[in-house]
Formats: structure tokens, sequence, C-alpha cells
């Protein structure tokens, strides 16, 4: 359903997804405002849509900065975070400074400016390392890291600001979300993003533990549907509800290895070390309820995004060895 020209605002707009998604609306002839304090998102993953977009260089701690830039939205798409677990497990005051205080900012100044909807990005970590899958949303959350607690906190002030404030929210509990514009050169980086371009380069990537742990890996084209869907759904079936968004389908790492090898051309194997704490040993998702709910069907399979993801790398590899 298309949106008639609806002003947005995200925050968290240089980042992987935020960017994604601002090209995605901007595409669409929305009107995009977006926020971010350059943490983790990277000035070049917005250079192209500057001067299409109102951005302010905010950091979500600023409540006043964000009072102004609500003003006038509609939507509110929430992607700011600090978005990793090792970091969170490092420190956890600065993990939940960003993740719980900066939402819970965001929920206060999208209720104040009579914001329409707010659409947040949580986390498949809520629910840990219970052994049940599929995971669903009626499972009890069992956060395993300090980066789990906090996005798990920010769903409940979600839901809360519904129950108590009315304002309309949607959490989308994103699980391994890849694709092009993801980082791949901080030690926290995704793992999709650091095997494809080390093996583009013929570098040899890193598993820790045996590399049977498998993810419900997502591709960002998916996610992008599922937050125009989560804007425009009638309230009664999403409005302070928790929605898995993936594909209901998983790989192991070993697996994946094995598609990229063929992908890039990349003969070797993968060093193997040992498994690191917080990280979760499987995870797939029951997918039915936001197929009902939100009318959500992913698009793009884990094979196809691997090739569109690979594509994008190849071309930023040969960019960077042309300059």
């Amino acid at each position: 359903m298309m949106l008639h020209m609806a002003n947005f605002l995200i925050t968290g707009v240089a980042g992987f997804i935020g960017s994604n998604l601002a090209r995605a609306l901007m595409e669409r002839g929305e009107r995009v405002r977006g926020i971010d304090n350059f943490a983790t998102g990277r000035p070049e993953n917005i250079t192209a849509l500057r001067d299409r977009m109102d951005f302010r260089e905010l950091d979500i701690l600023d409540l006043d900065g964000l009072r102004k830039a609500c003003q006038g939205i509609d939507y509110i798409m929430h992607e700011a975070a600090i978005p990793s677990v090792p970091k969170s497990v490092a420190d956890p005051i600065g993990g939940n400074r960003a993740n719980v205080d900066g939402t819970l900012n965001v929920l206060v100044a999208a209720r104040d400016a009579k914001v329409k909807r707010v659409v947040y990005a949580a986390s498949s970590s809520a629910y840990g390392d219970t052994p049940t899958l599929p995971k669903h949303e009626a499972m009890t959350p069992n956060p395993i890291s300090p980066y789990a607690v906090a996005k798990l906190t920010g769903e409940l002030y979600m839901q809360v600001f519904y129950k108590v404030y009315g304002l309309e929210t949607v959490s989308l509990r994103y699980f391994n979300i890849f694709g092009p514009q993801q980082d791949a050169n901080s030690e926290y980086s995704a793992v999709l993003a650091k095997f494809i371009t080390l093996m583009l380069k013929g570098q040899q990537p890193t598993i820790y533990g045996d590399g049977e742990q498998s993810r419900d890996f997502t591709y960002i084209e998916n996610v992008i549907q599922a937050n125009l869907l989560a804007c425009t759904a009638p309230a009664e079936n999403v409005a302070g509800k928790v929605f898995n968004i993936a594909t209901g389908a998983r790989s192991t790492l070993n697996q994946t290895v094995e598609i990229l090898k063929k992908l890039t051309a990349y003969s070797s194997r993968a060093l193997h070390e040992p498994e690191r704490a917080g990280d979760i040993k499987h995870s797939l998702a029951d997918i039915s309820r936001a197929q009902s709910a939100l009318g959500y069907k992913p698009s793009v399979n884990f094979e196809e995004g691997l090739k569109r993801t690979v594509a994008w790398y190849r071309s930023e590899v040969m960019t960077a060895t042309a300059d």
C-alpha cells in the first residue's frame, strides 16, 4: 500500500538499515528527515541521499533536538542503536544509554509531537538461547547479553507507550539482517559482511565455534517491506504488538561459507576459533504472525540476497582498489 506523501523520520539514518530505508522511501516519493550522530552510522551511506533529505546530525540522547526533529512527522522508523552483542558485553552502560535511554527519548518526543506511529527495530536476540525452534512471539523472552536486555526493554517501552499514552507503536524483531551498505570493517561487524569482504579479497574468514550454528539470515529488502507494512497496517492488528521479521528458513555458517565460495571464487577454508560469550547457537523465526497481521511475505530468499550482496561488495572493492 502506498503511503500518501507522508513525512518520515528515520533515526540512525546513516546506518546499514536506516540508509536502505531512506533510499526506499525516497524512491517512493516520500519526504524523509533523518538523524544520526555517526557513532556507528557512516556518512558515505547517505552521501547520495543528502540533497533530497532533511538530515540533522543529532544524538537521540538530545531530547530537545529530538523534539524539534519530530515536529510535523507522521511516522518514525527507529533504527538508531549500538547494534552489537560483543560491544554490549564490553560496555553495558554505553549500550544501555543508547538503546534504552535513547529509545525512551524517541517515544517521549513522538508522543509530544503527536506522531501517528513509531516502528521500532527490535531484535531476535530477545529470545536468547532457548532450544525451541522456530521462535514465536508468544515465547517468554530470555536475553543472554546486555544488548538483548536493552533491545527487549525498548520493546516493552513501545508496548507501554501504546497502552498508557495511546501512541501507536510496532516492534519488528529483526533476525540477522544483511545486504548492501552493511559495515564490514569493525571488529563487531555482522558475520556475512565480514565473510564476503574477506573472501572477495582472498582472505580467510573466521568462524567462532564449529560452524554448525545456524541463522535465519534475512535480506534487507524484506526488512524495508516489513517497515512499510508496519506503518500502514490497521492499528487494531498491530499497535502495541511485536512481530518476527525473517524468512522462516535457516542456514549454518558452514553451509553459508560453501555458498559464498562459489559466489566469490574463494577456494580456501574458514578458520575456526573458540565461540564467543553471548552468541546464540541457533535462530529460526516463525513468521506467521507478521504474515497474517502485516501481510508480510519475504520477497528475497537467502541465496538471492547473498548474490545481490556479493555483487554490491564486489563493486565496492573494485572502487576502493581503483582509488
